[in-house]
């Protein structure tokens, strides 16, 4: 087994979306040959001011062409897999086609991988596999009960993931909290954002229920621990799986937090009923004790980003484009 320091060029599956947006500058800027699998349904102008680095690579590609997948994984050392239909009202729309991205493609996507010589798989998986608990913190060990075709087939793959890992292909599995805060390919339907937007725009935030618990994590907390991830060694990391999250909030919390850090004098927070009473606390200990991972940055800081990047007129038509909401484009595509 070895360090990170053999590994010279990614491959991002999904790396033109909320999360890689953000992630492929900074692999660029650490000196990674970085290349992007993705299909391009939320424009391609994304990297457009890191065209000039030759280190980035652009392919727009479906991860369910394994011809595809066989050609532009050779030469990679690390696969970071983060393409999926995202979120269960996207995954609902069509759910043979969600099955066909998030599930079936997946095992041919580890397989090839493997071929082809890759010596790391970082998997993107989701908290939302444990399903509703009732425990105080939900730890990595705590039995999945996923509740959503979605959730199952995340858990299903970590359990393809982890047949595949050998002392040659390390895979690691993570489980993060809901993302939050600025990206150049933004999501505004992800709650805090969600939230922030409504104040910032309507000057009213609307709280469904709002006892429920949601974990949540920057950003660039969210990037960071990829690029650490790469980093780590063999031996720390090699079948491992750990939750990534950072502040358990009621939306409640979350809808304080919002109205505090937008500075505007007006806004109003009105409870409405609803029939999502998901809550969960996730625990995000074992990271921080076994690789000294801890986030550094706070749903209030996501807050401010997307207030100033809203202040510098970066995301422009925020209740309308479809570009912010995946269920939206998803309804728009025709992706079969």
């Amino acid at each position: 087994m070895s360090d990170g320091r053999q590994i010279k060029t990614v491959l991002i599956t999904g790396g033109a979306g909320y999360v890689g947006a953000v992630l492929v500058p900074k692999l660029l800027a650490e000196g990674y040959r970085v290349k992007v699998f993705d299909l391009y349904l939320y424009g391609d102008d994304v990297f457009d001011s890191n065209k000039p680095n030759g280190s980035l690579v652009e392919i727009k590609g479906d991860i369910r062409n394994t011809a595809l997948l066989k050609k532009e994984l050779a030469g990679v050392d690390a696969v970071i897999h983060l393409a999926c239909i995202s979120n269960d009202p996207s995954y609902e729309l069509n759910p043979a086609l969600g099955k066909s991205i998030n599930y079936d493609a997946f095992a041919p996507l580890v397989k090839i991988s493997k071929q082809n010589g890759v010596k790391r798989f970082i998997y993107a998986s989701s908290s939302s596999v444990y399903g509703v608990k009732d425990v105080p913190n939900v730890t990595e060990d705590v039995a999945l009960e996923p509740l959503t075709d979605y959730s199952k087939f995340k858990a299903m793959c970590e359990d393809v993931l982890l047949q595949e890992q050998t002392k040659d292909f390390v895979c690691l599995i993570v489980r993060p909290a809901t993302v939050c805060g600025y990206s150049p390919r933004l999501r505004l339907d992800l709650t805090v954002n969600i939230l922030t937007n409504h104040a910032v725009n309507n000057r009213v935030i609307k709280v469904f229920g709002g006892g429920q618990k949601r974990p949540n994590l920057h950003i660039q907390d969210m990037t960071d621990f990829y690029l650490q991830a790469l980093q780590w060694t063999d031996e720390a990391i090699a079948g491992k799986i750990y939750n990534v999250g950072y502040e358990n909030h009621t939306v409640n919390d979350i809808a304080q937090i919002v109205k505090s850090n937008v500075n505007i004098d007006d806004i109003k927070i009105v409870v409405e009923p609803t029939n999502d009473n998901r809550s969960y606390h996730i625990s995000s200990q074992k990271i921080e004790r076994e690789l000294g991972f801890r986030p550094k940055h706070t749903i209030d800081e996501a807050v401010r980003d997307l207030k100033a990047a809203f202040d510098a007129g970066k995301i422009q038509d925020s209740m309308t484009d479809i570009r912010y909401y995946n269920i939206k484009t998803m309804q728009a595509v025709d992706l079969k």
